[in-house]
């Protein structure tokens, strides 16, 4: 493993371009068109291809539900966690700035904005509003899709798993998952990538924040003991 700083380094970077990956798709793609599948190919892809380039340095967490998820799992140091997440909220933060700095550059005279690209409000995670699914209905949601997805992580990087192939899987993992949820919650999953967005909004995203971090550390947790049950570990 690599120095600490080089680990946080790697865990920055790694969700930056998971933010800029994911709500770079949700703010331009989507209403051009591409609907949910861009966001959803867009996180997938997101993280396969920073998993392959940093994931050796950090581990490839990118997600503070992975991070303690994983200390369930008994693969990851309690003691480094509260780094790990700092590096990848501020990595968010700071993609999701990028993009604050690229929608003030859109030109007046363009079309408008709610037909060409949307806001920091629309590509947050909420509940209720105009998907219409009740907090408790998020919550459900939140909880099973990131336990499933530790439970790929963990089963994935097993030592009796075929090697070199866990970041297809958690990709593909990611997508699927970001398929079922976009509908009800527009898919967290990550707290680190719901922080983002919900601190430009403000407002109501920033309200129901508290969500989008407890839910998917819940699942985190319940998917990282059941990953280490199922793989003996």
């Amino acid at each position: 493993m690599a120095s600490q700083s080089k680990a946080y380094a790697a865990e920055f970077i790694g969700t930056f371009a998971l933010v800029t990956g994911t709500c770079g798709a949700a703010l331009f793609a989507a209403p051009a068109g591409a609907g949910l599948l861009a966001p959803a190919f867009a996180i997938g892809l997101s993280v396969l291809i920073m998993a392959y380039a940093v994931g050796h340095i950090s581990g490839g967490h990118f997600n503070p539900a992975v991070t303690i998820g994983l200390i369930a799992a008994g693969r990851f140091k309690a003691e480094n966690a509260i780094g790990y997440i700092i590096a990848q909220v501020l990595g968010g933060l700071a993609a999701a700035l990028v993009f604050q700095l690229i929608l003030s550059g859109a030109l007046s005279s363009g079309p408008s904005q709610t037909t060409a690209w949307n806001t920091f409000a629309a590509v947050s995670n909420t509940y209720g509003g105009p998907r219409g699914f009740s907090m408790t209905a998020v919550i459900v949601m939140e909880v099973v899709i990131t336990a499933i997805f530790l439970i790929v992580i963990v089963g994935s990087t097993s030592k009796r798993a075929p090697a070199g192939f866990a970041p297809l899987a958690i990709g593909v993992a990611l997508f699927v998952l970001h398929l079922v949820s976009i509908p009800v919650s527009n898919a967290s999953l990550n707290p680190a990538r719901s922080t983002a967005p919900a601190i430009l909004a403000g407002g109501v995203p920033l309200s129901q924040l508290w969500v989008f971090w407890v839910a998917p550390i819940v699942g985190g947790l319940i998917g990282g003991a059941i990953g280490r049950w199922l793989n003996d570990e």
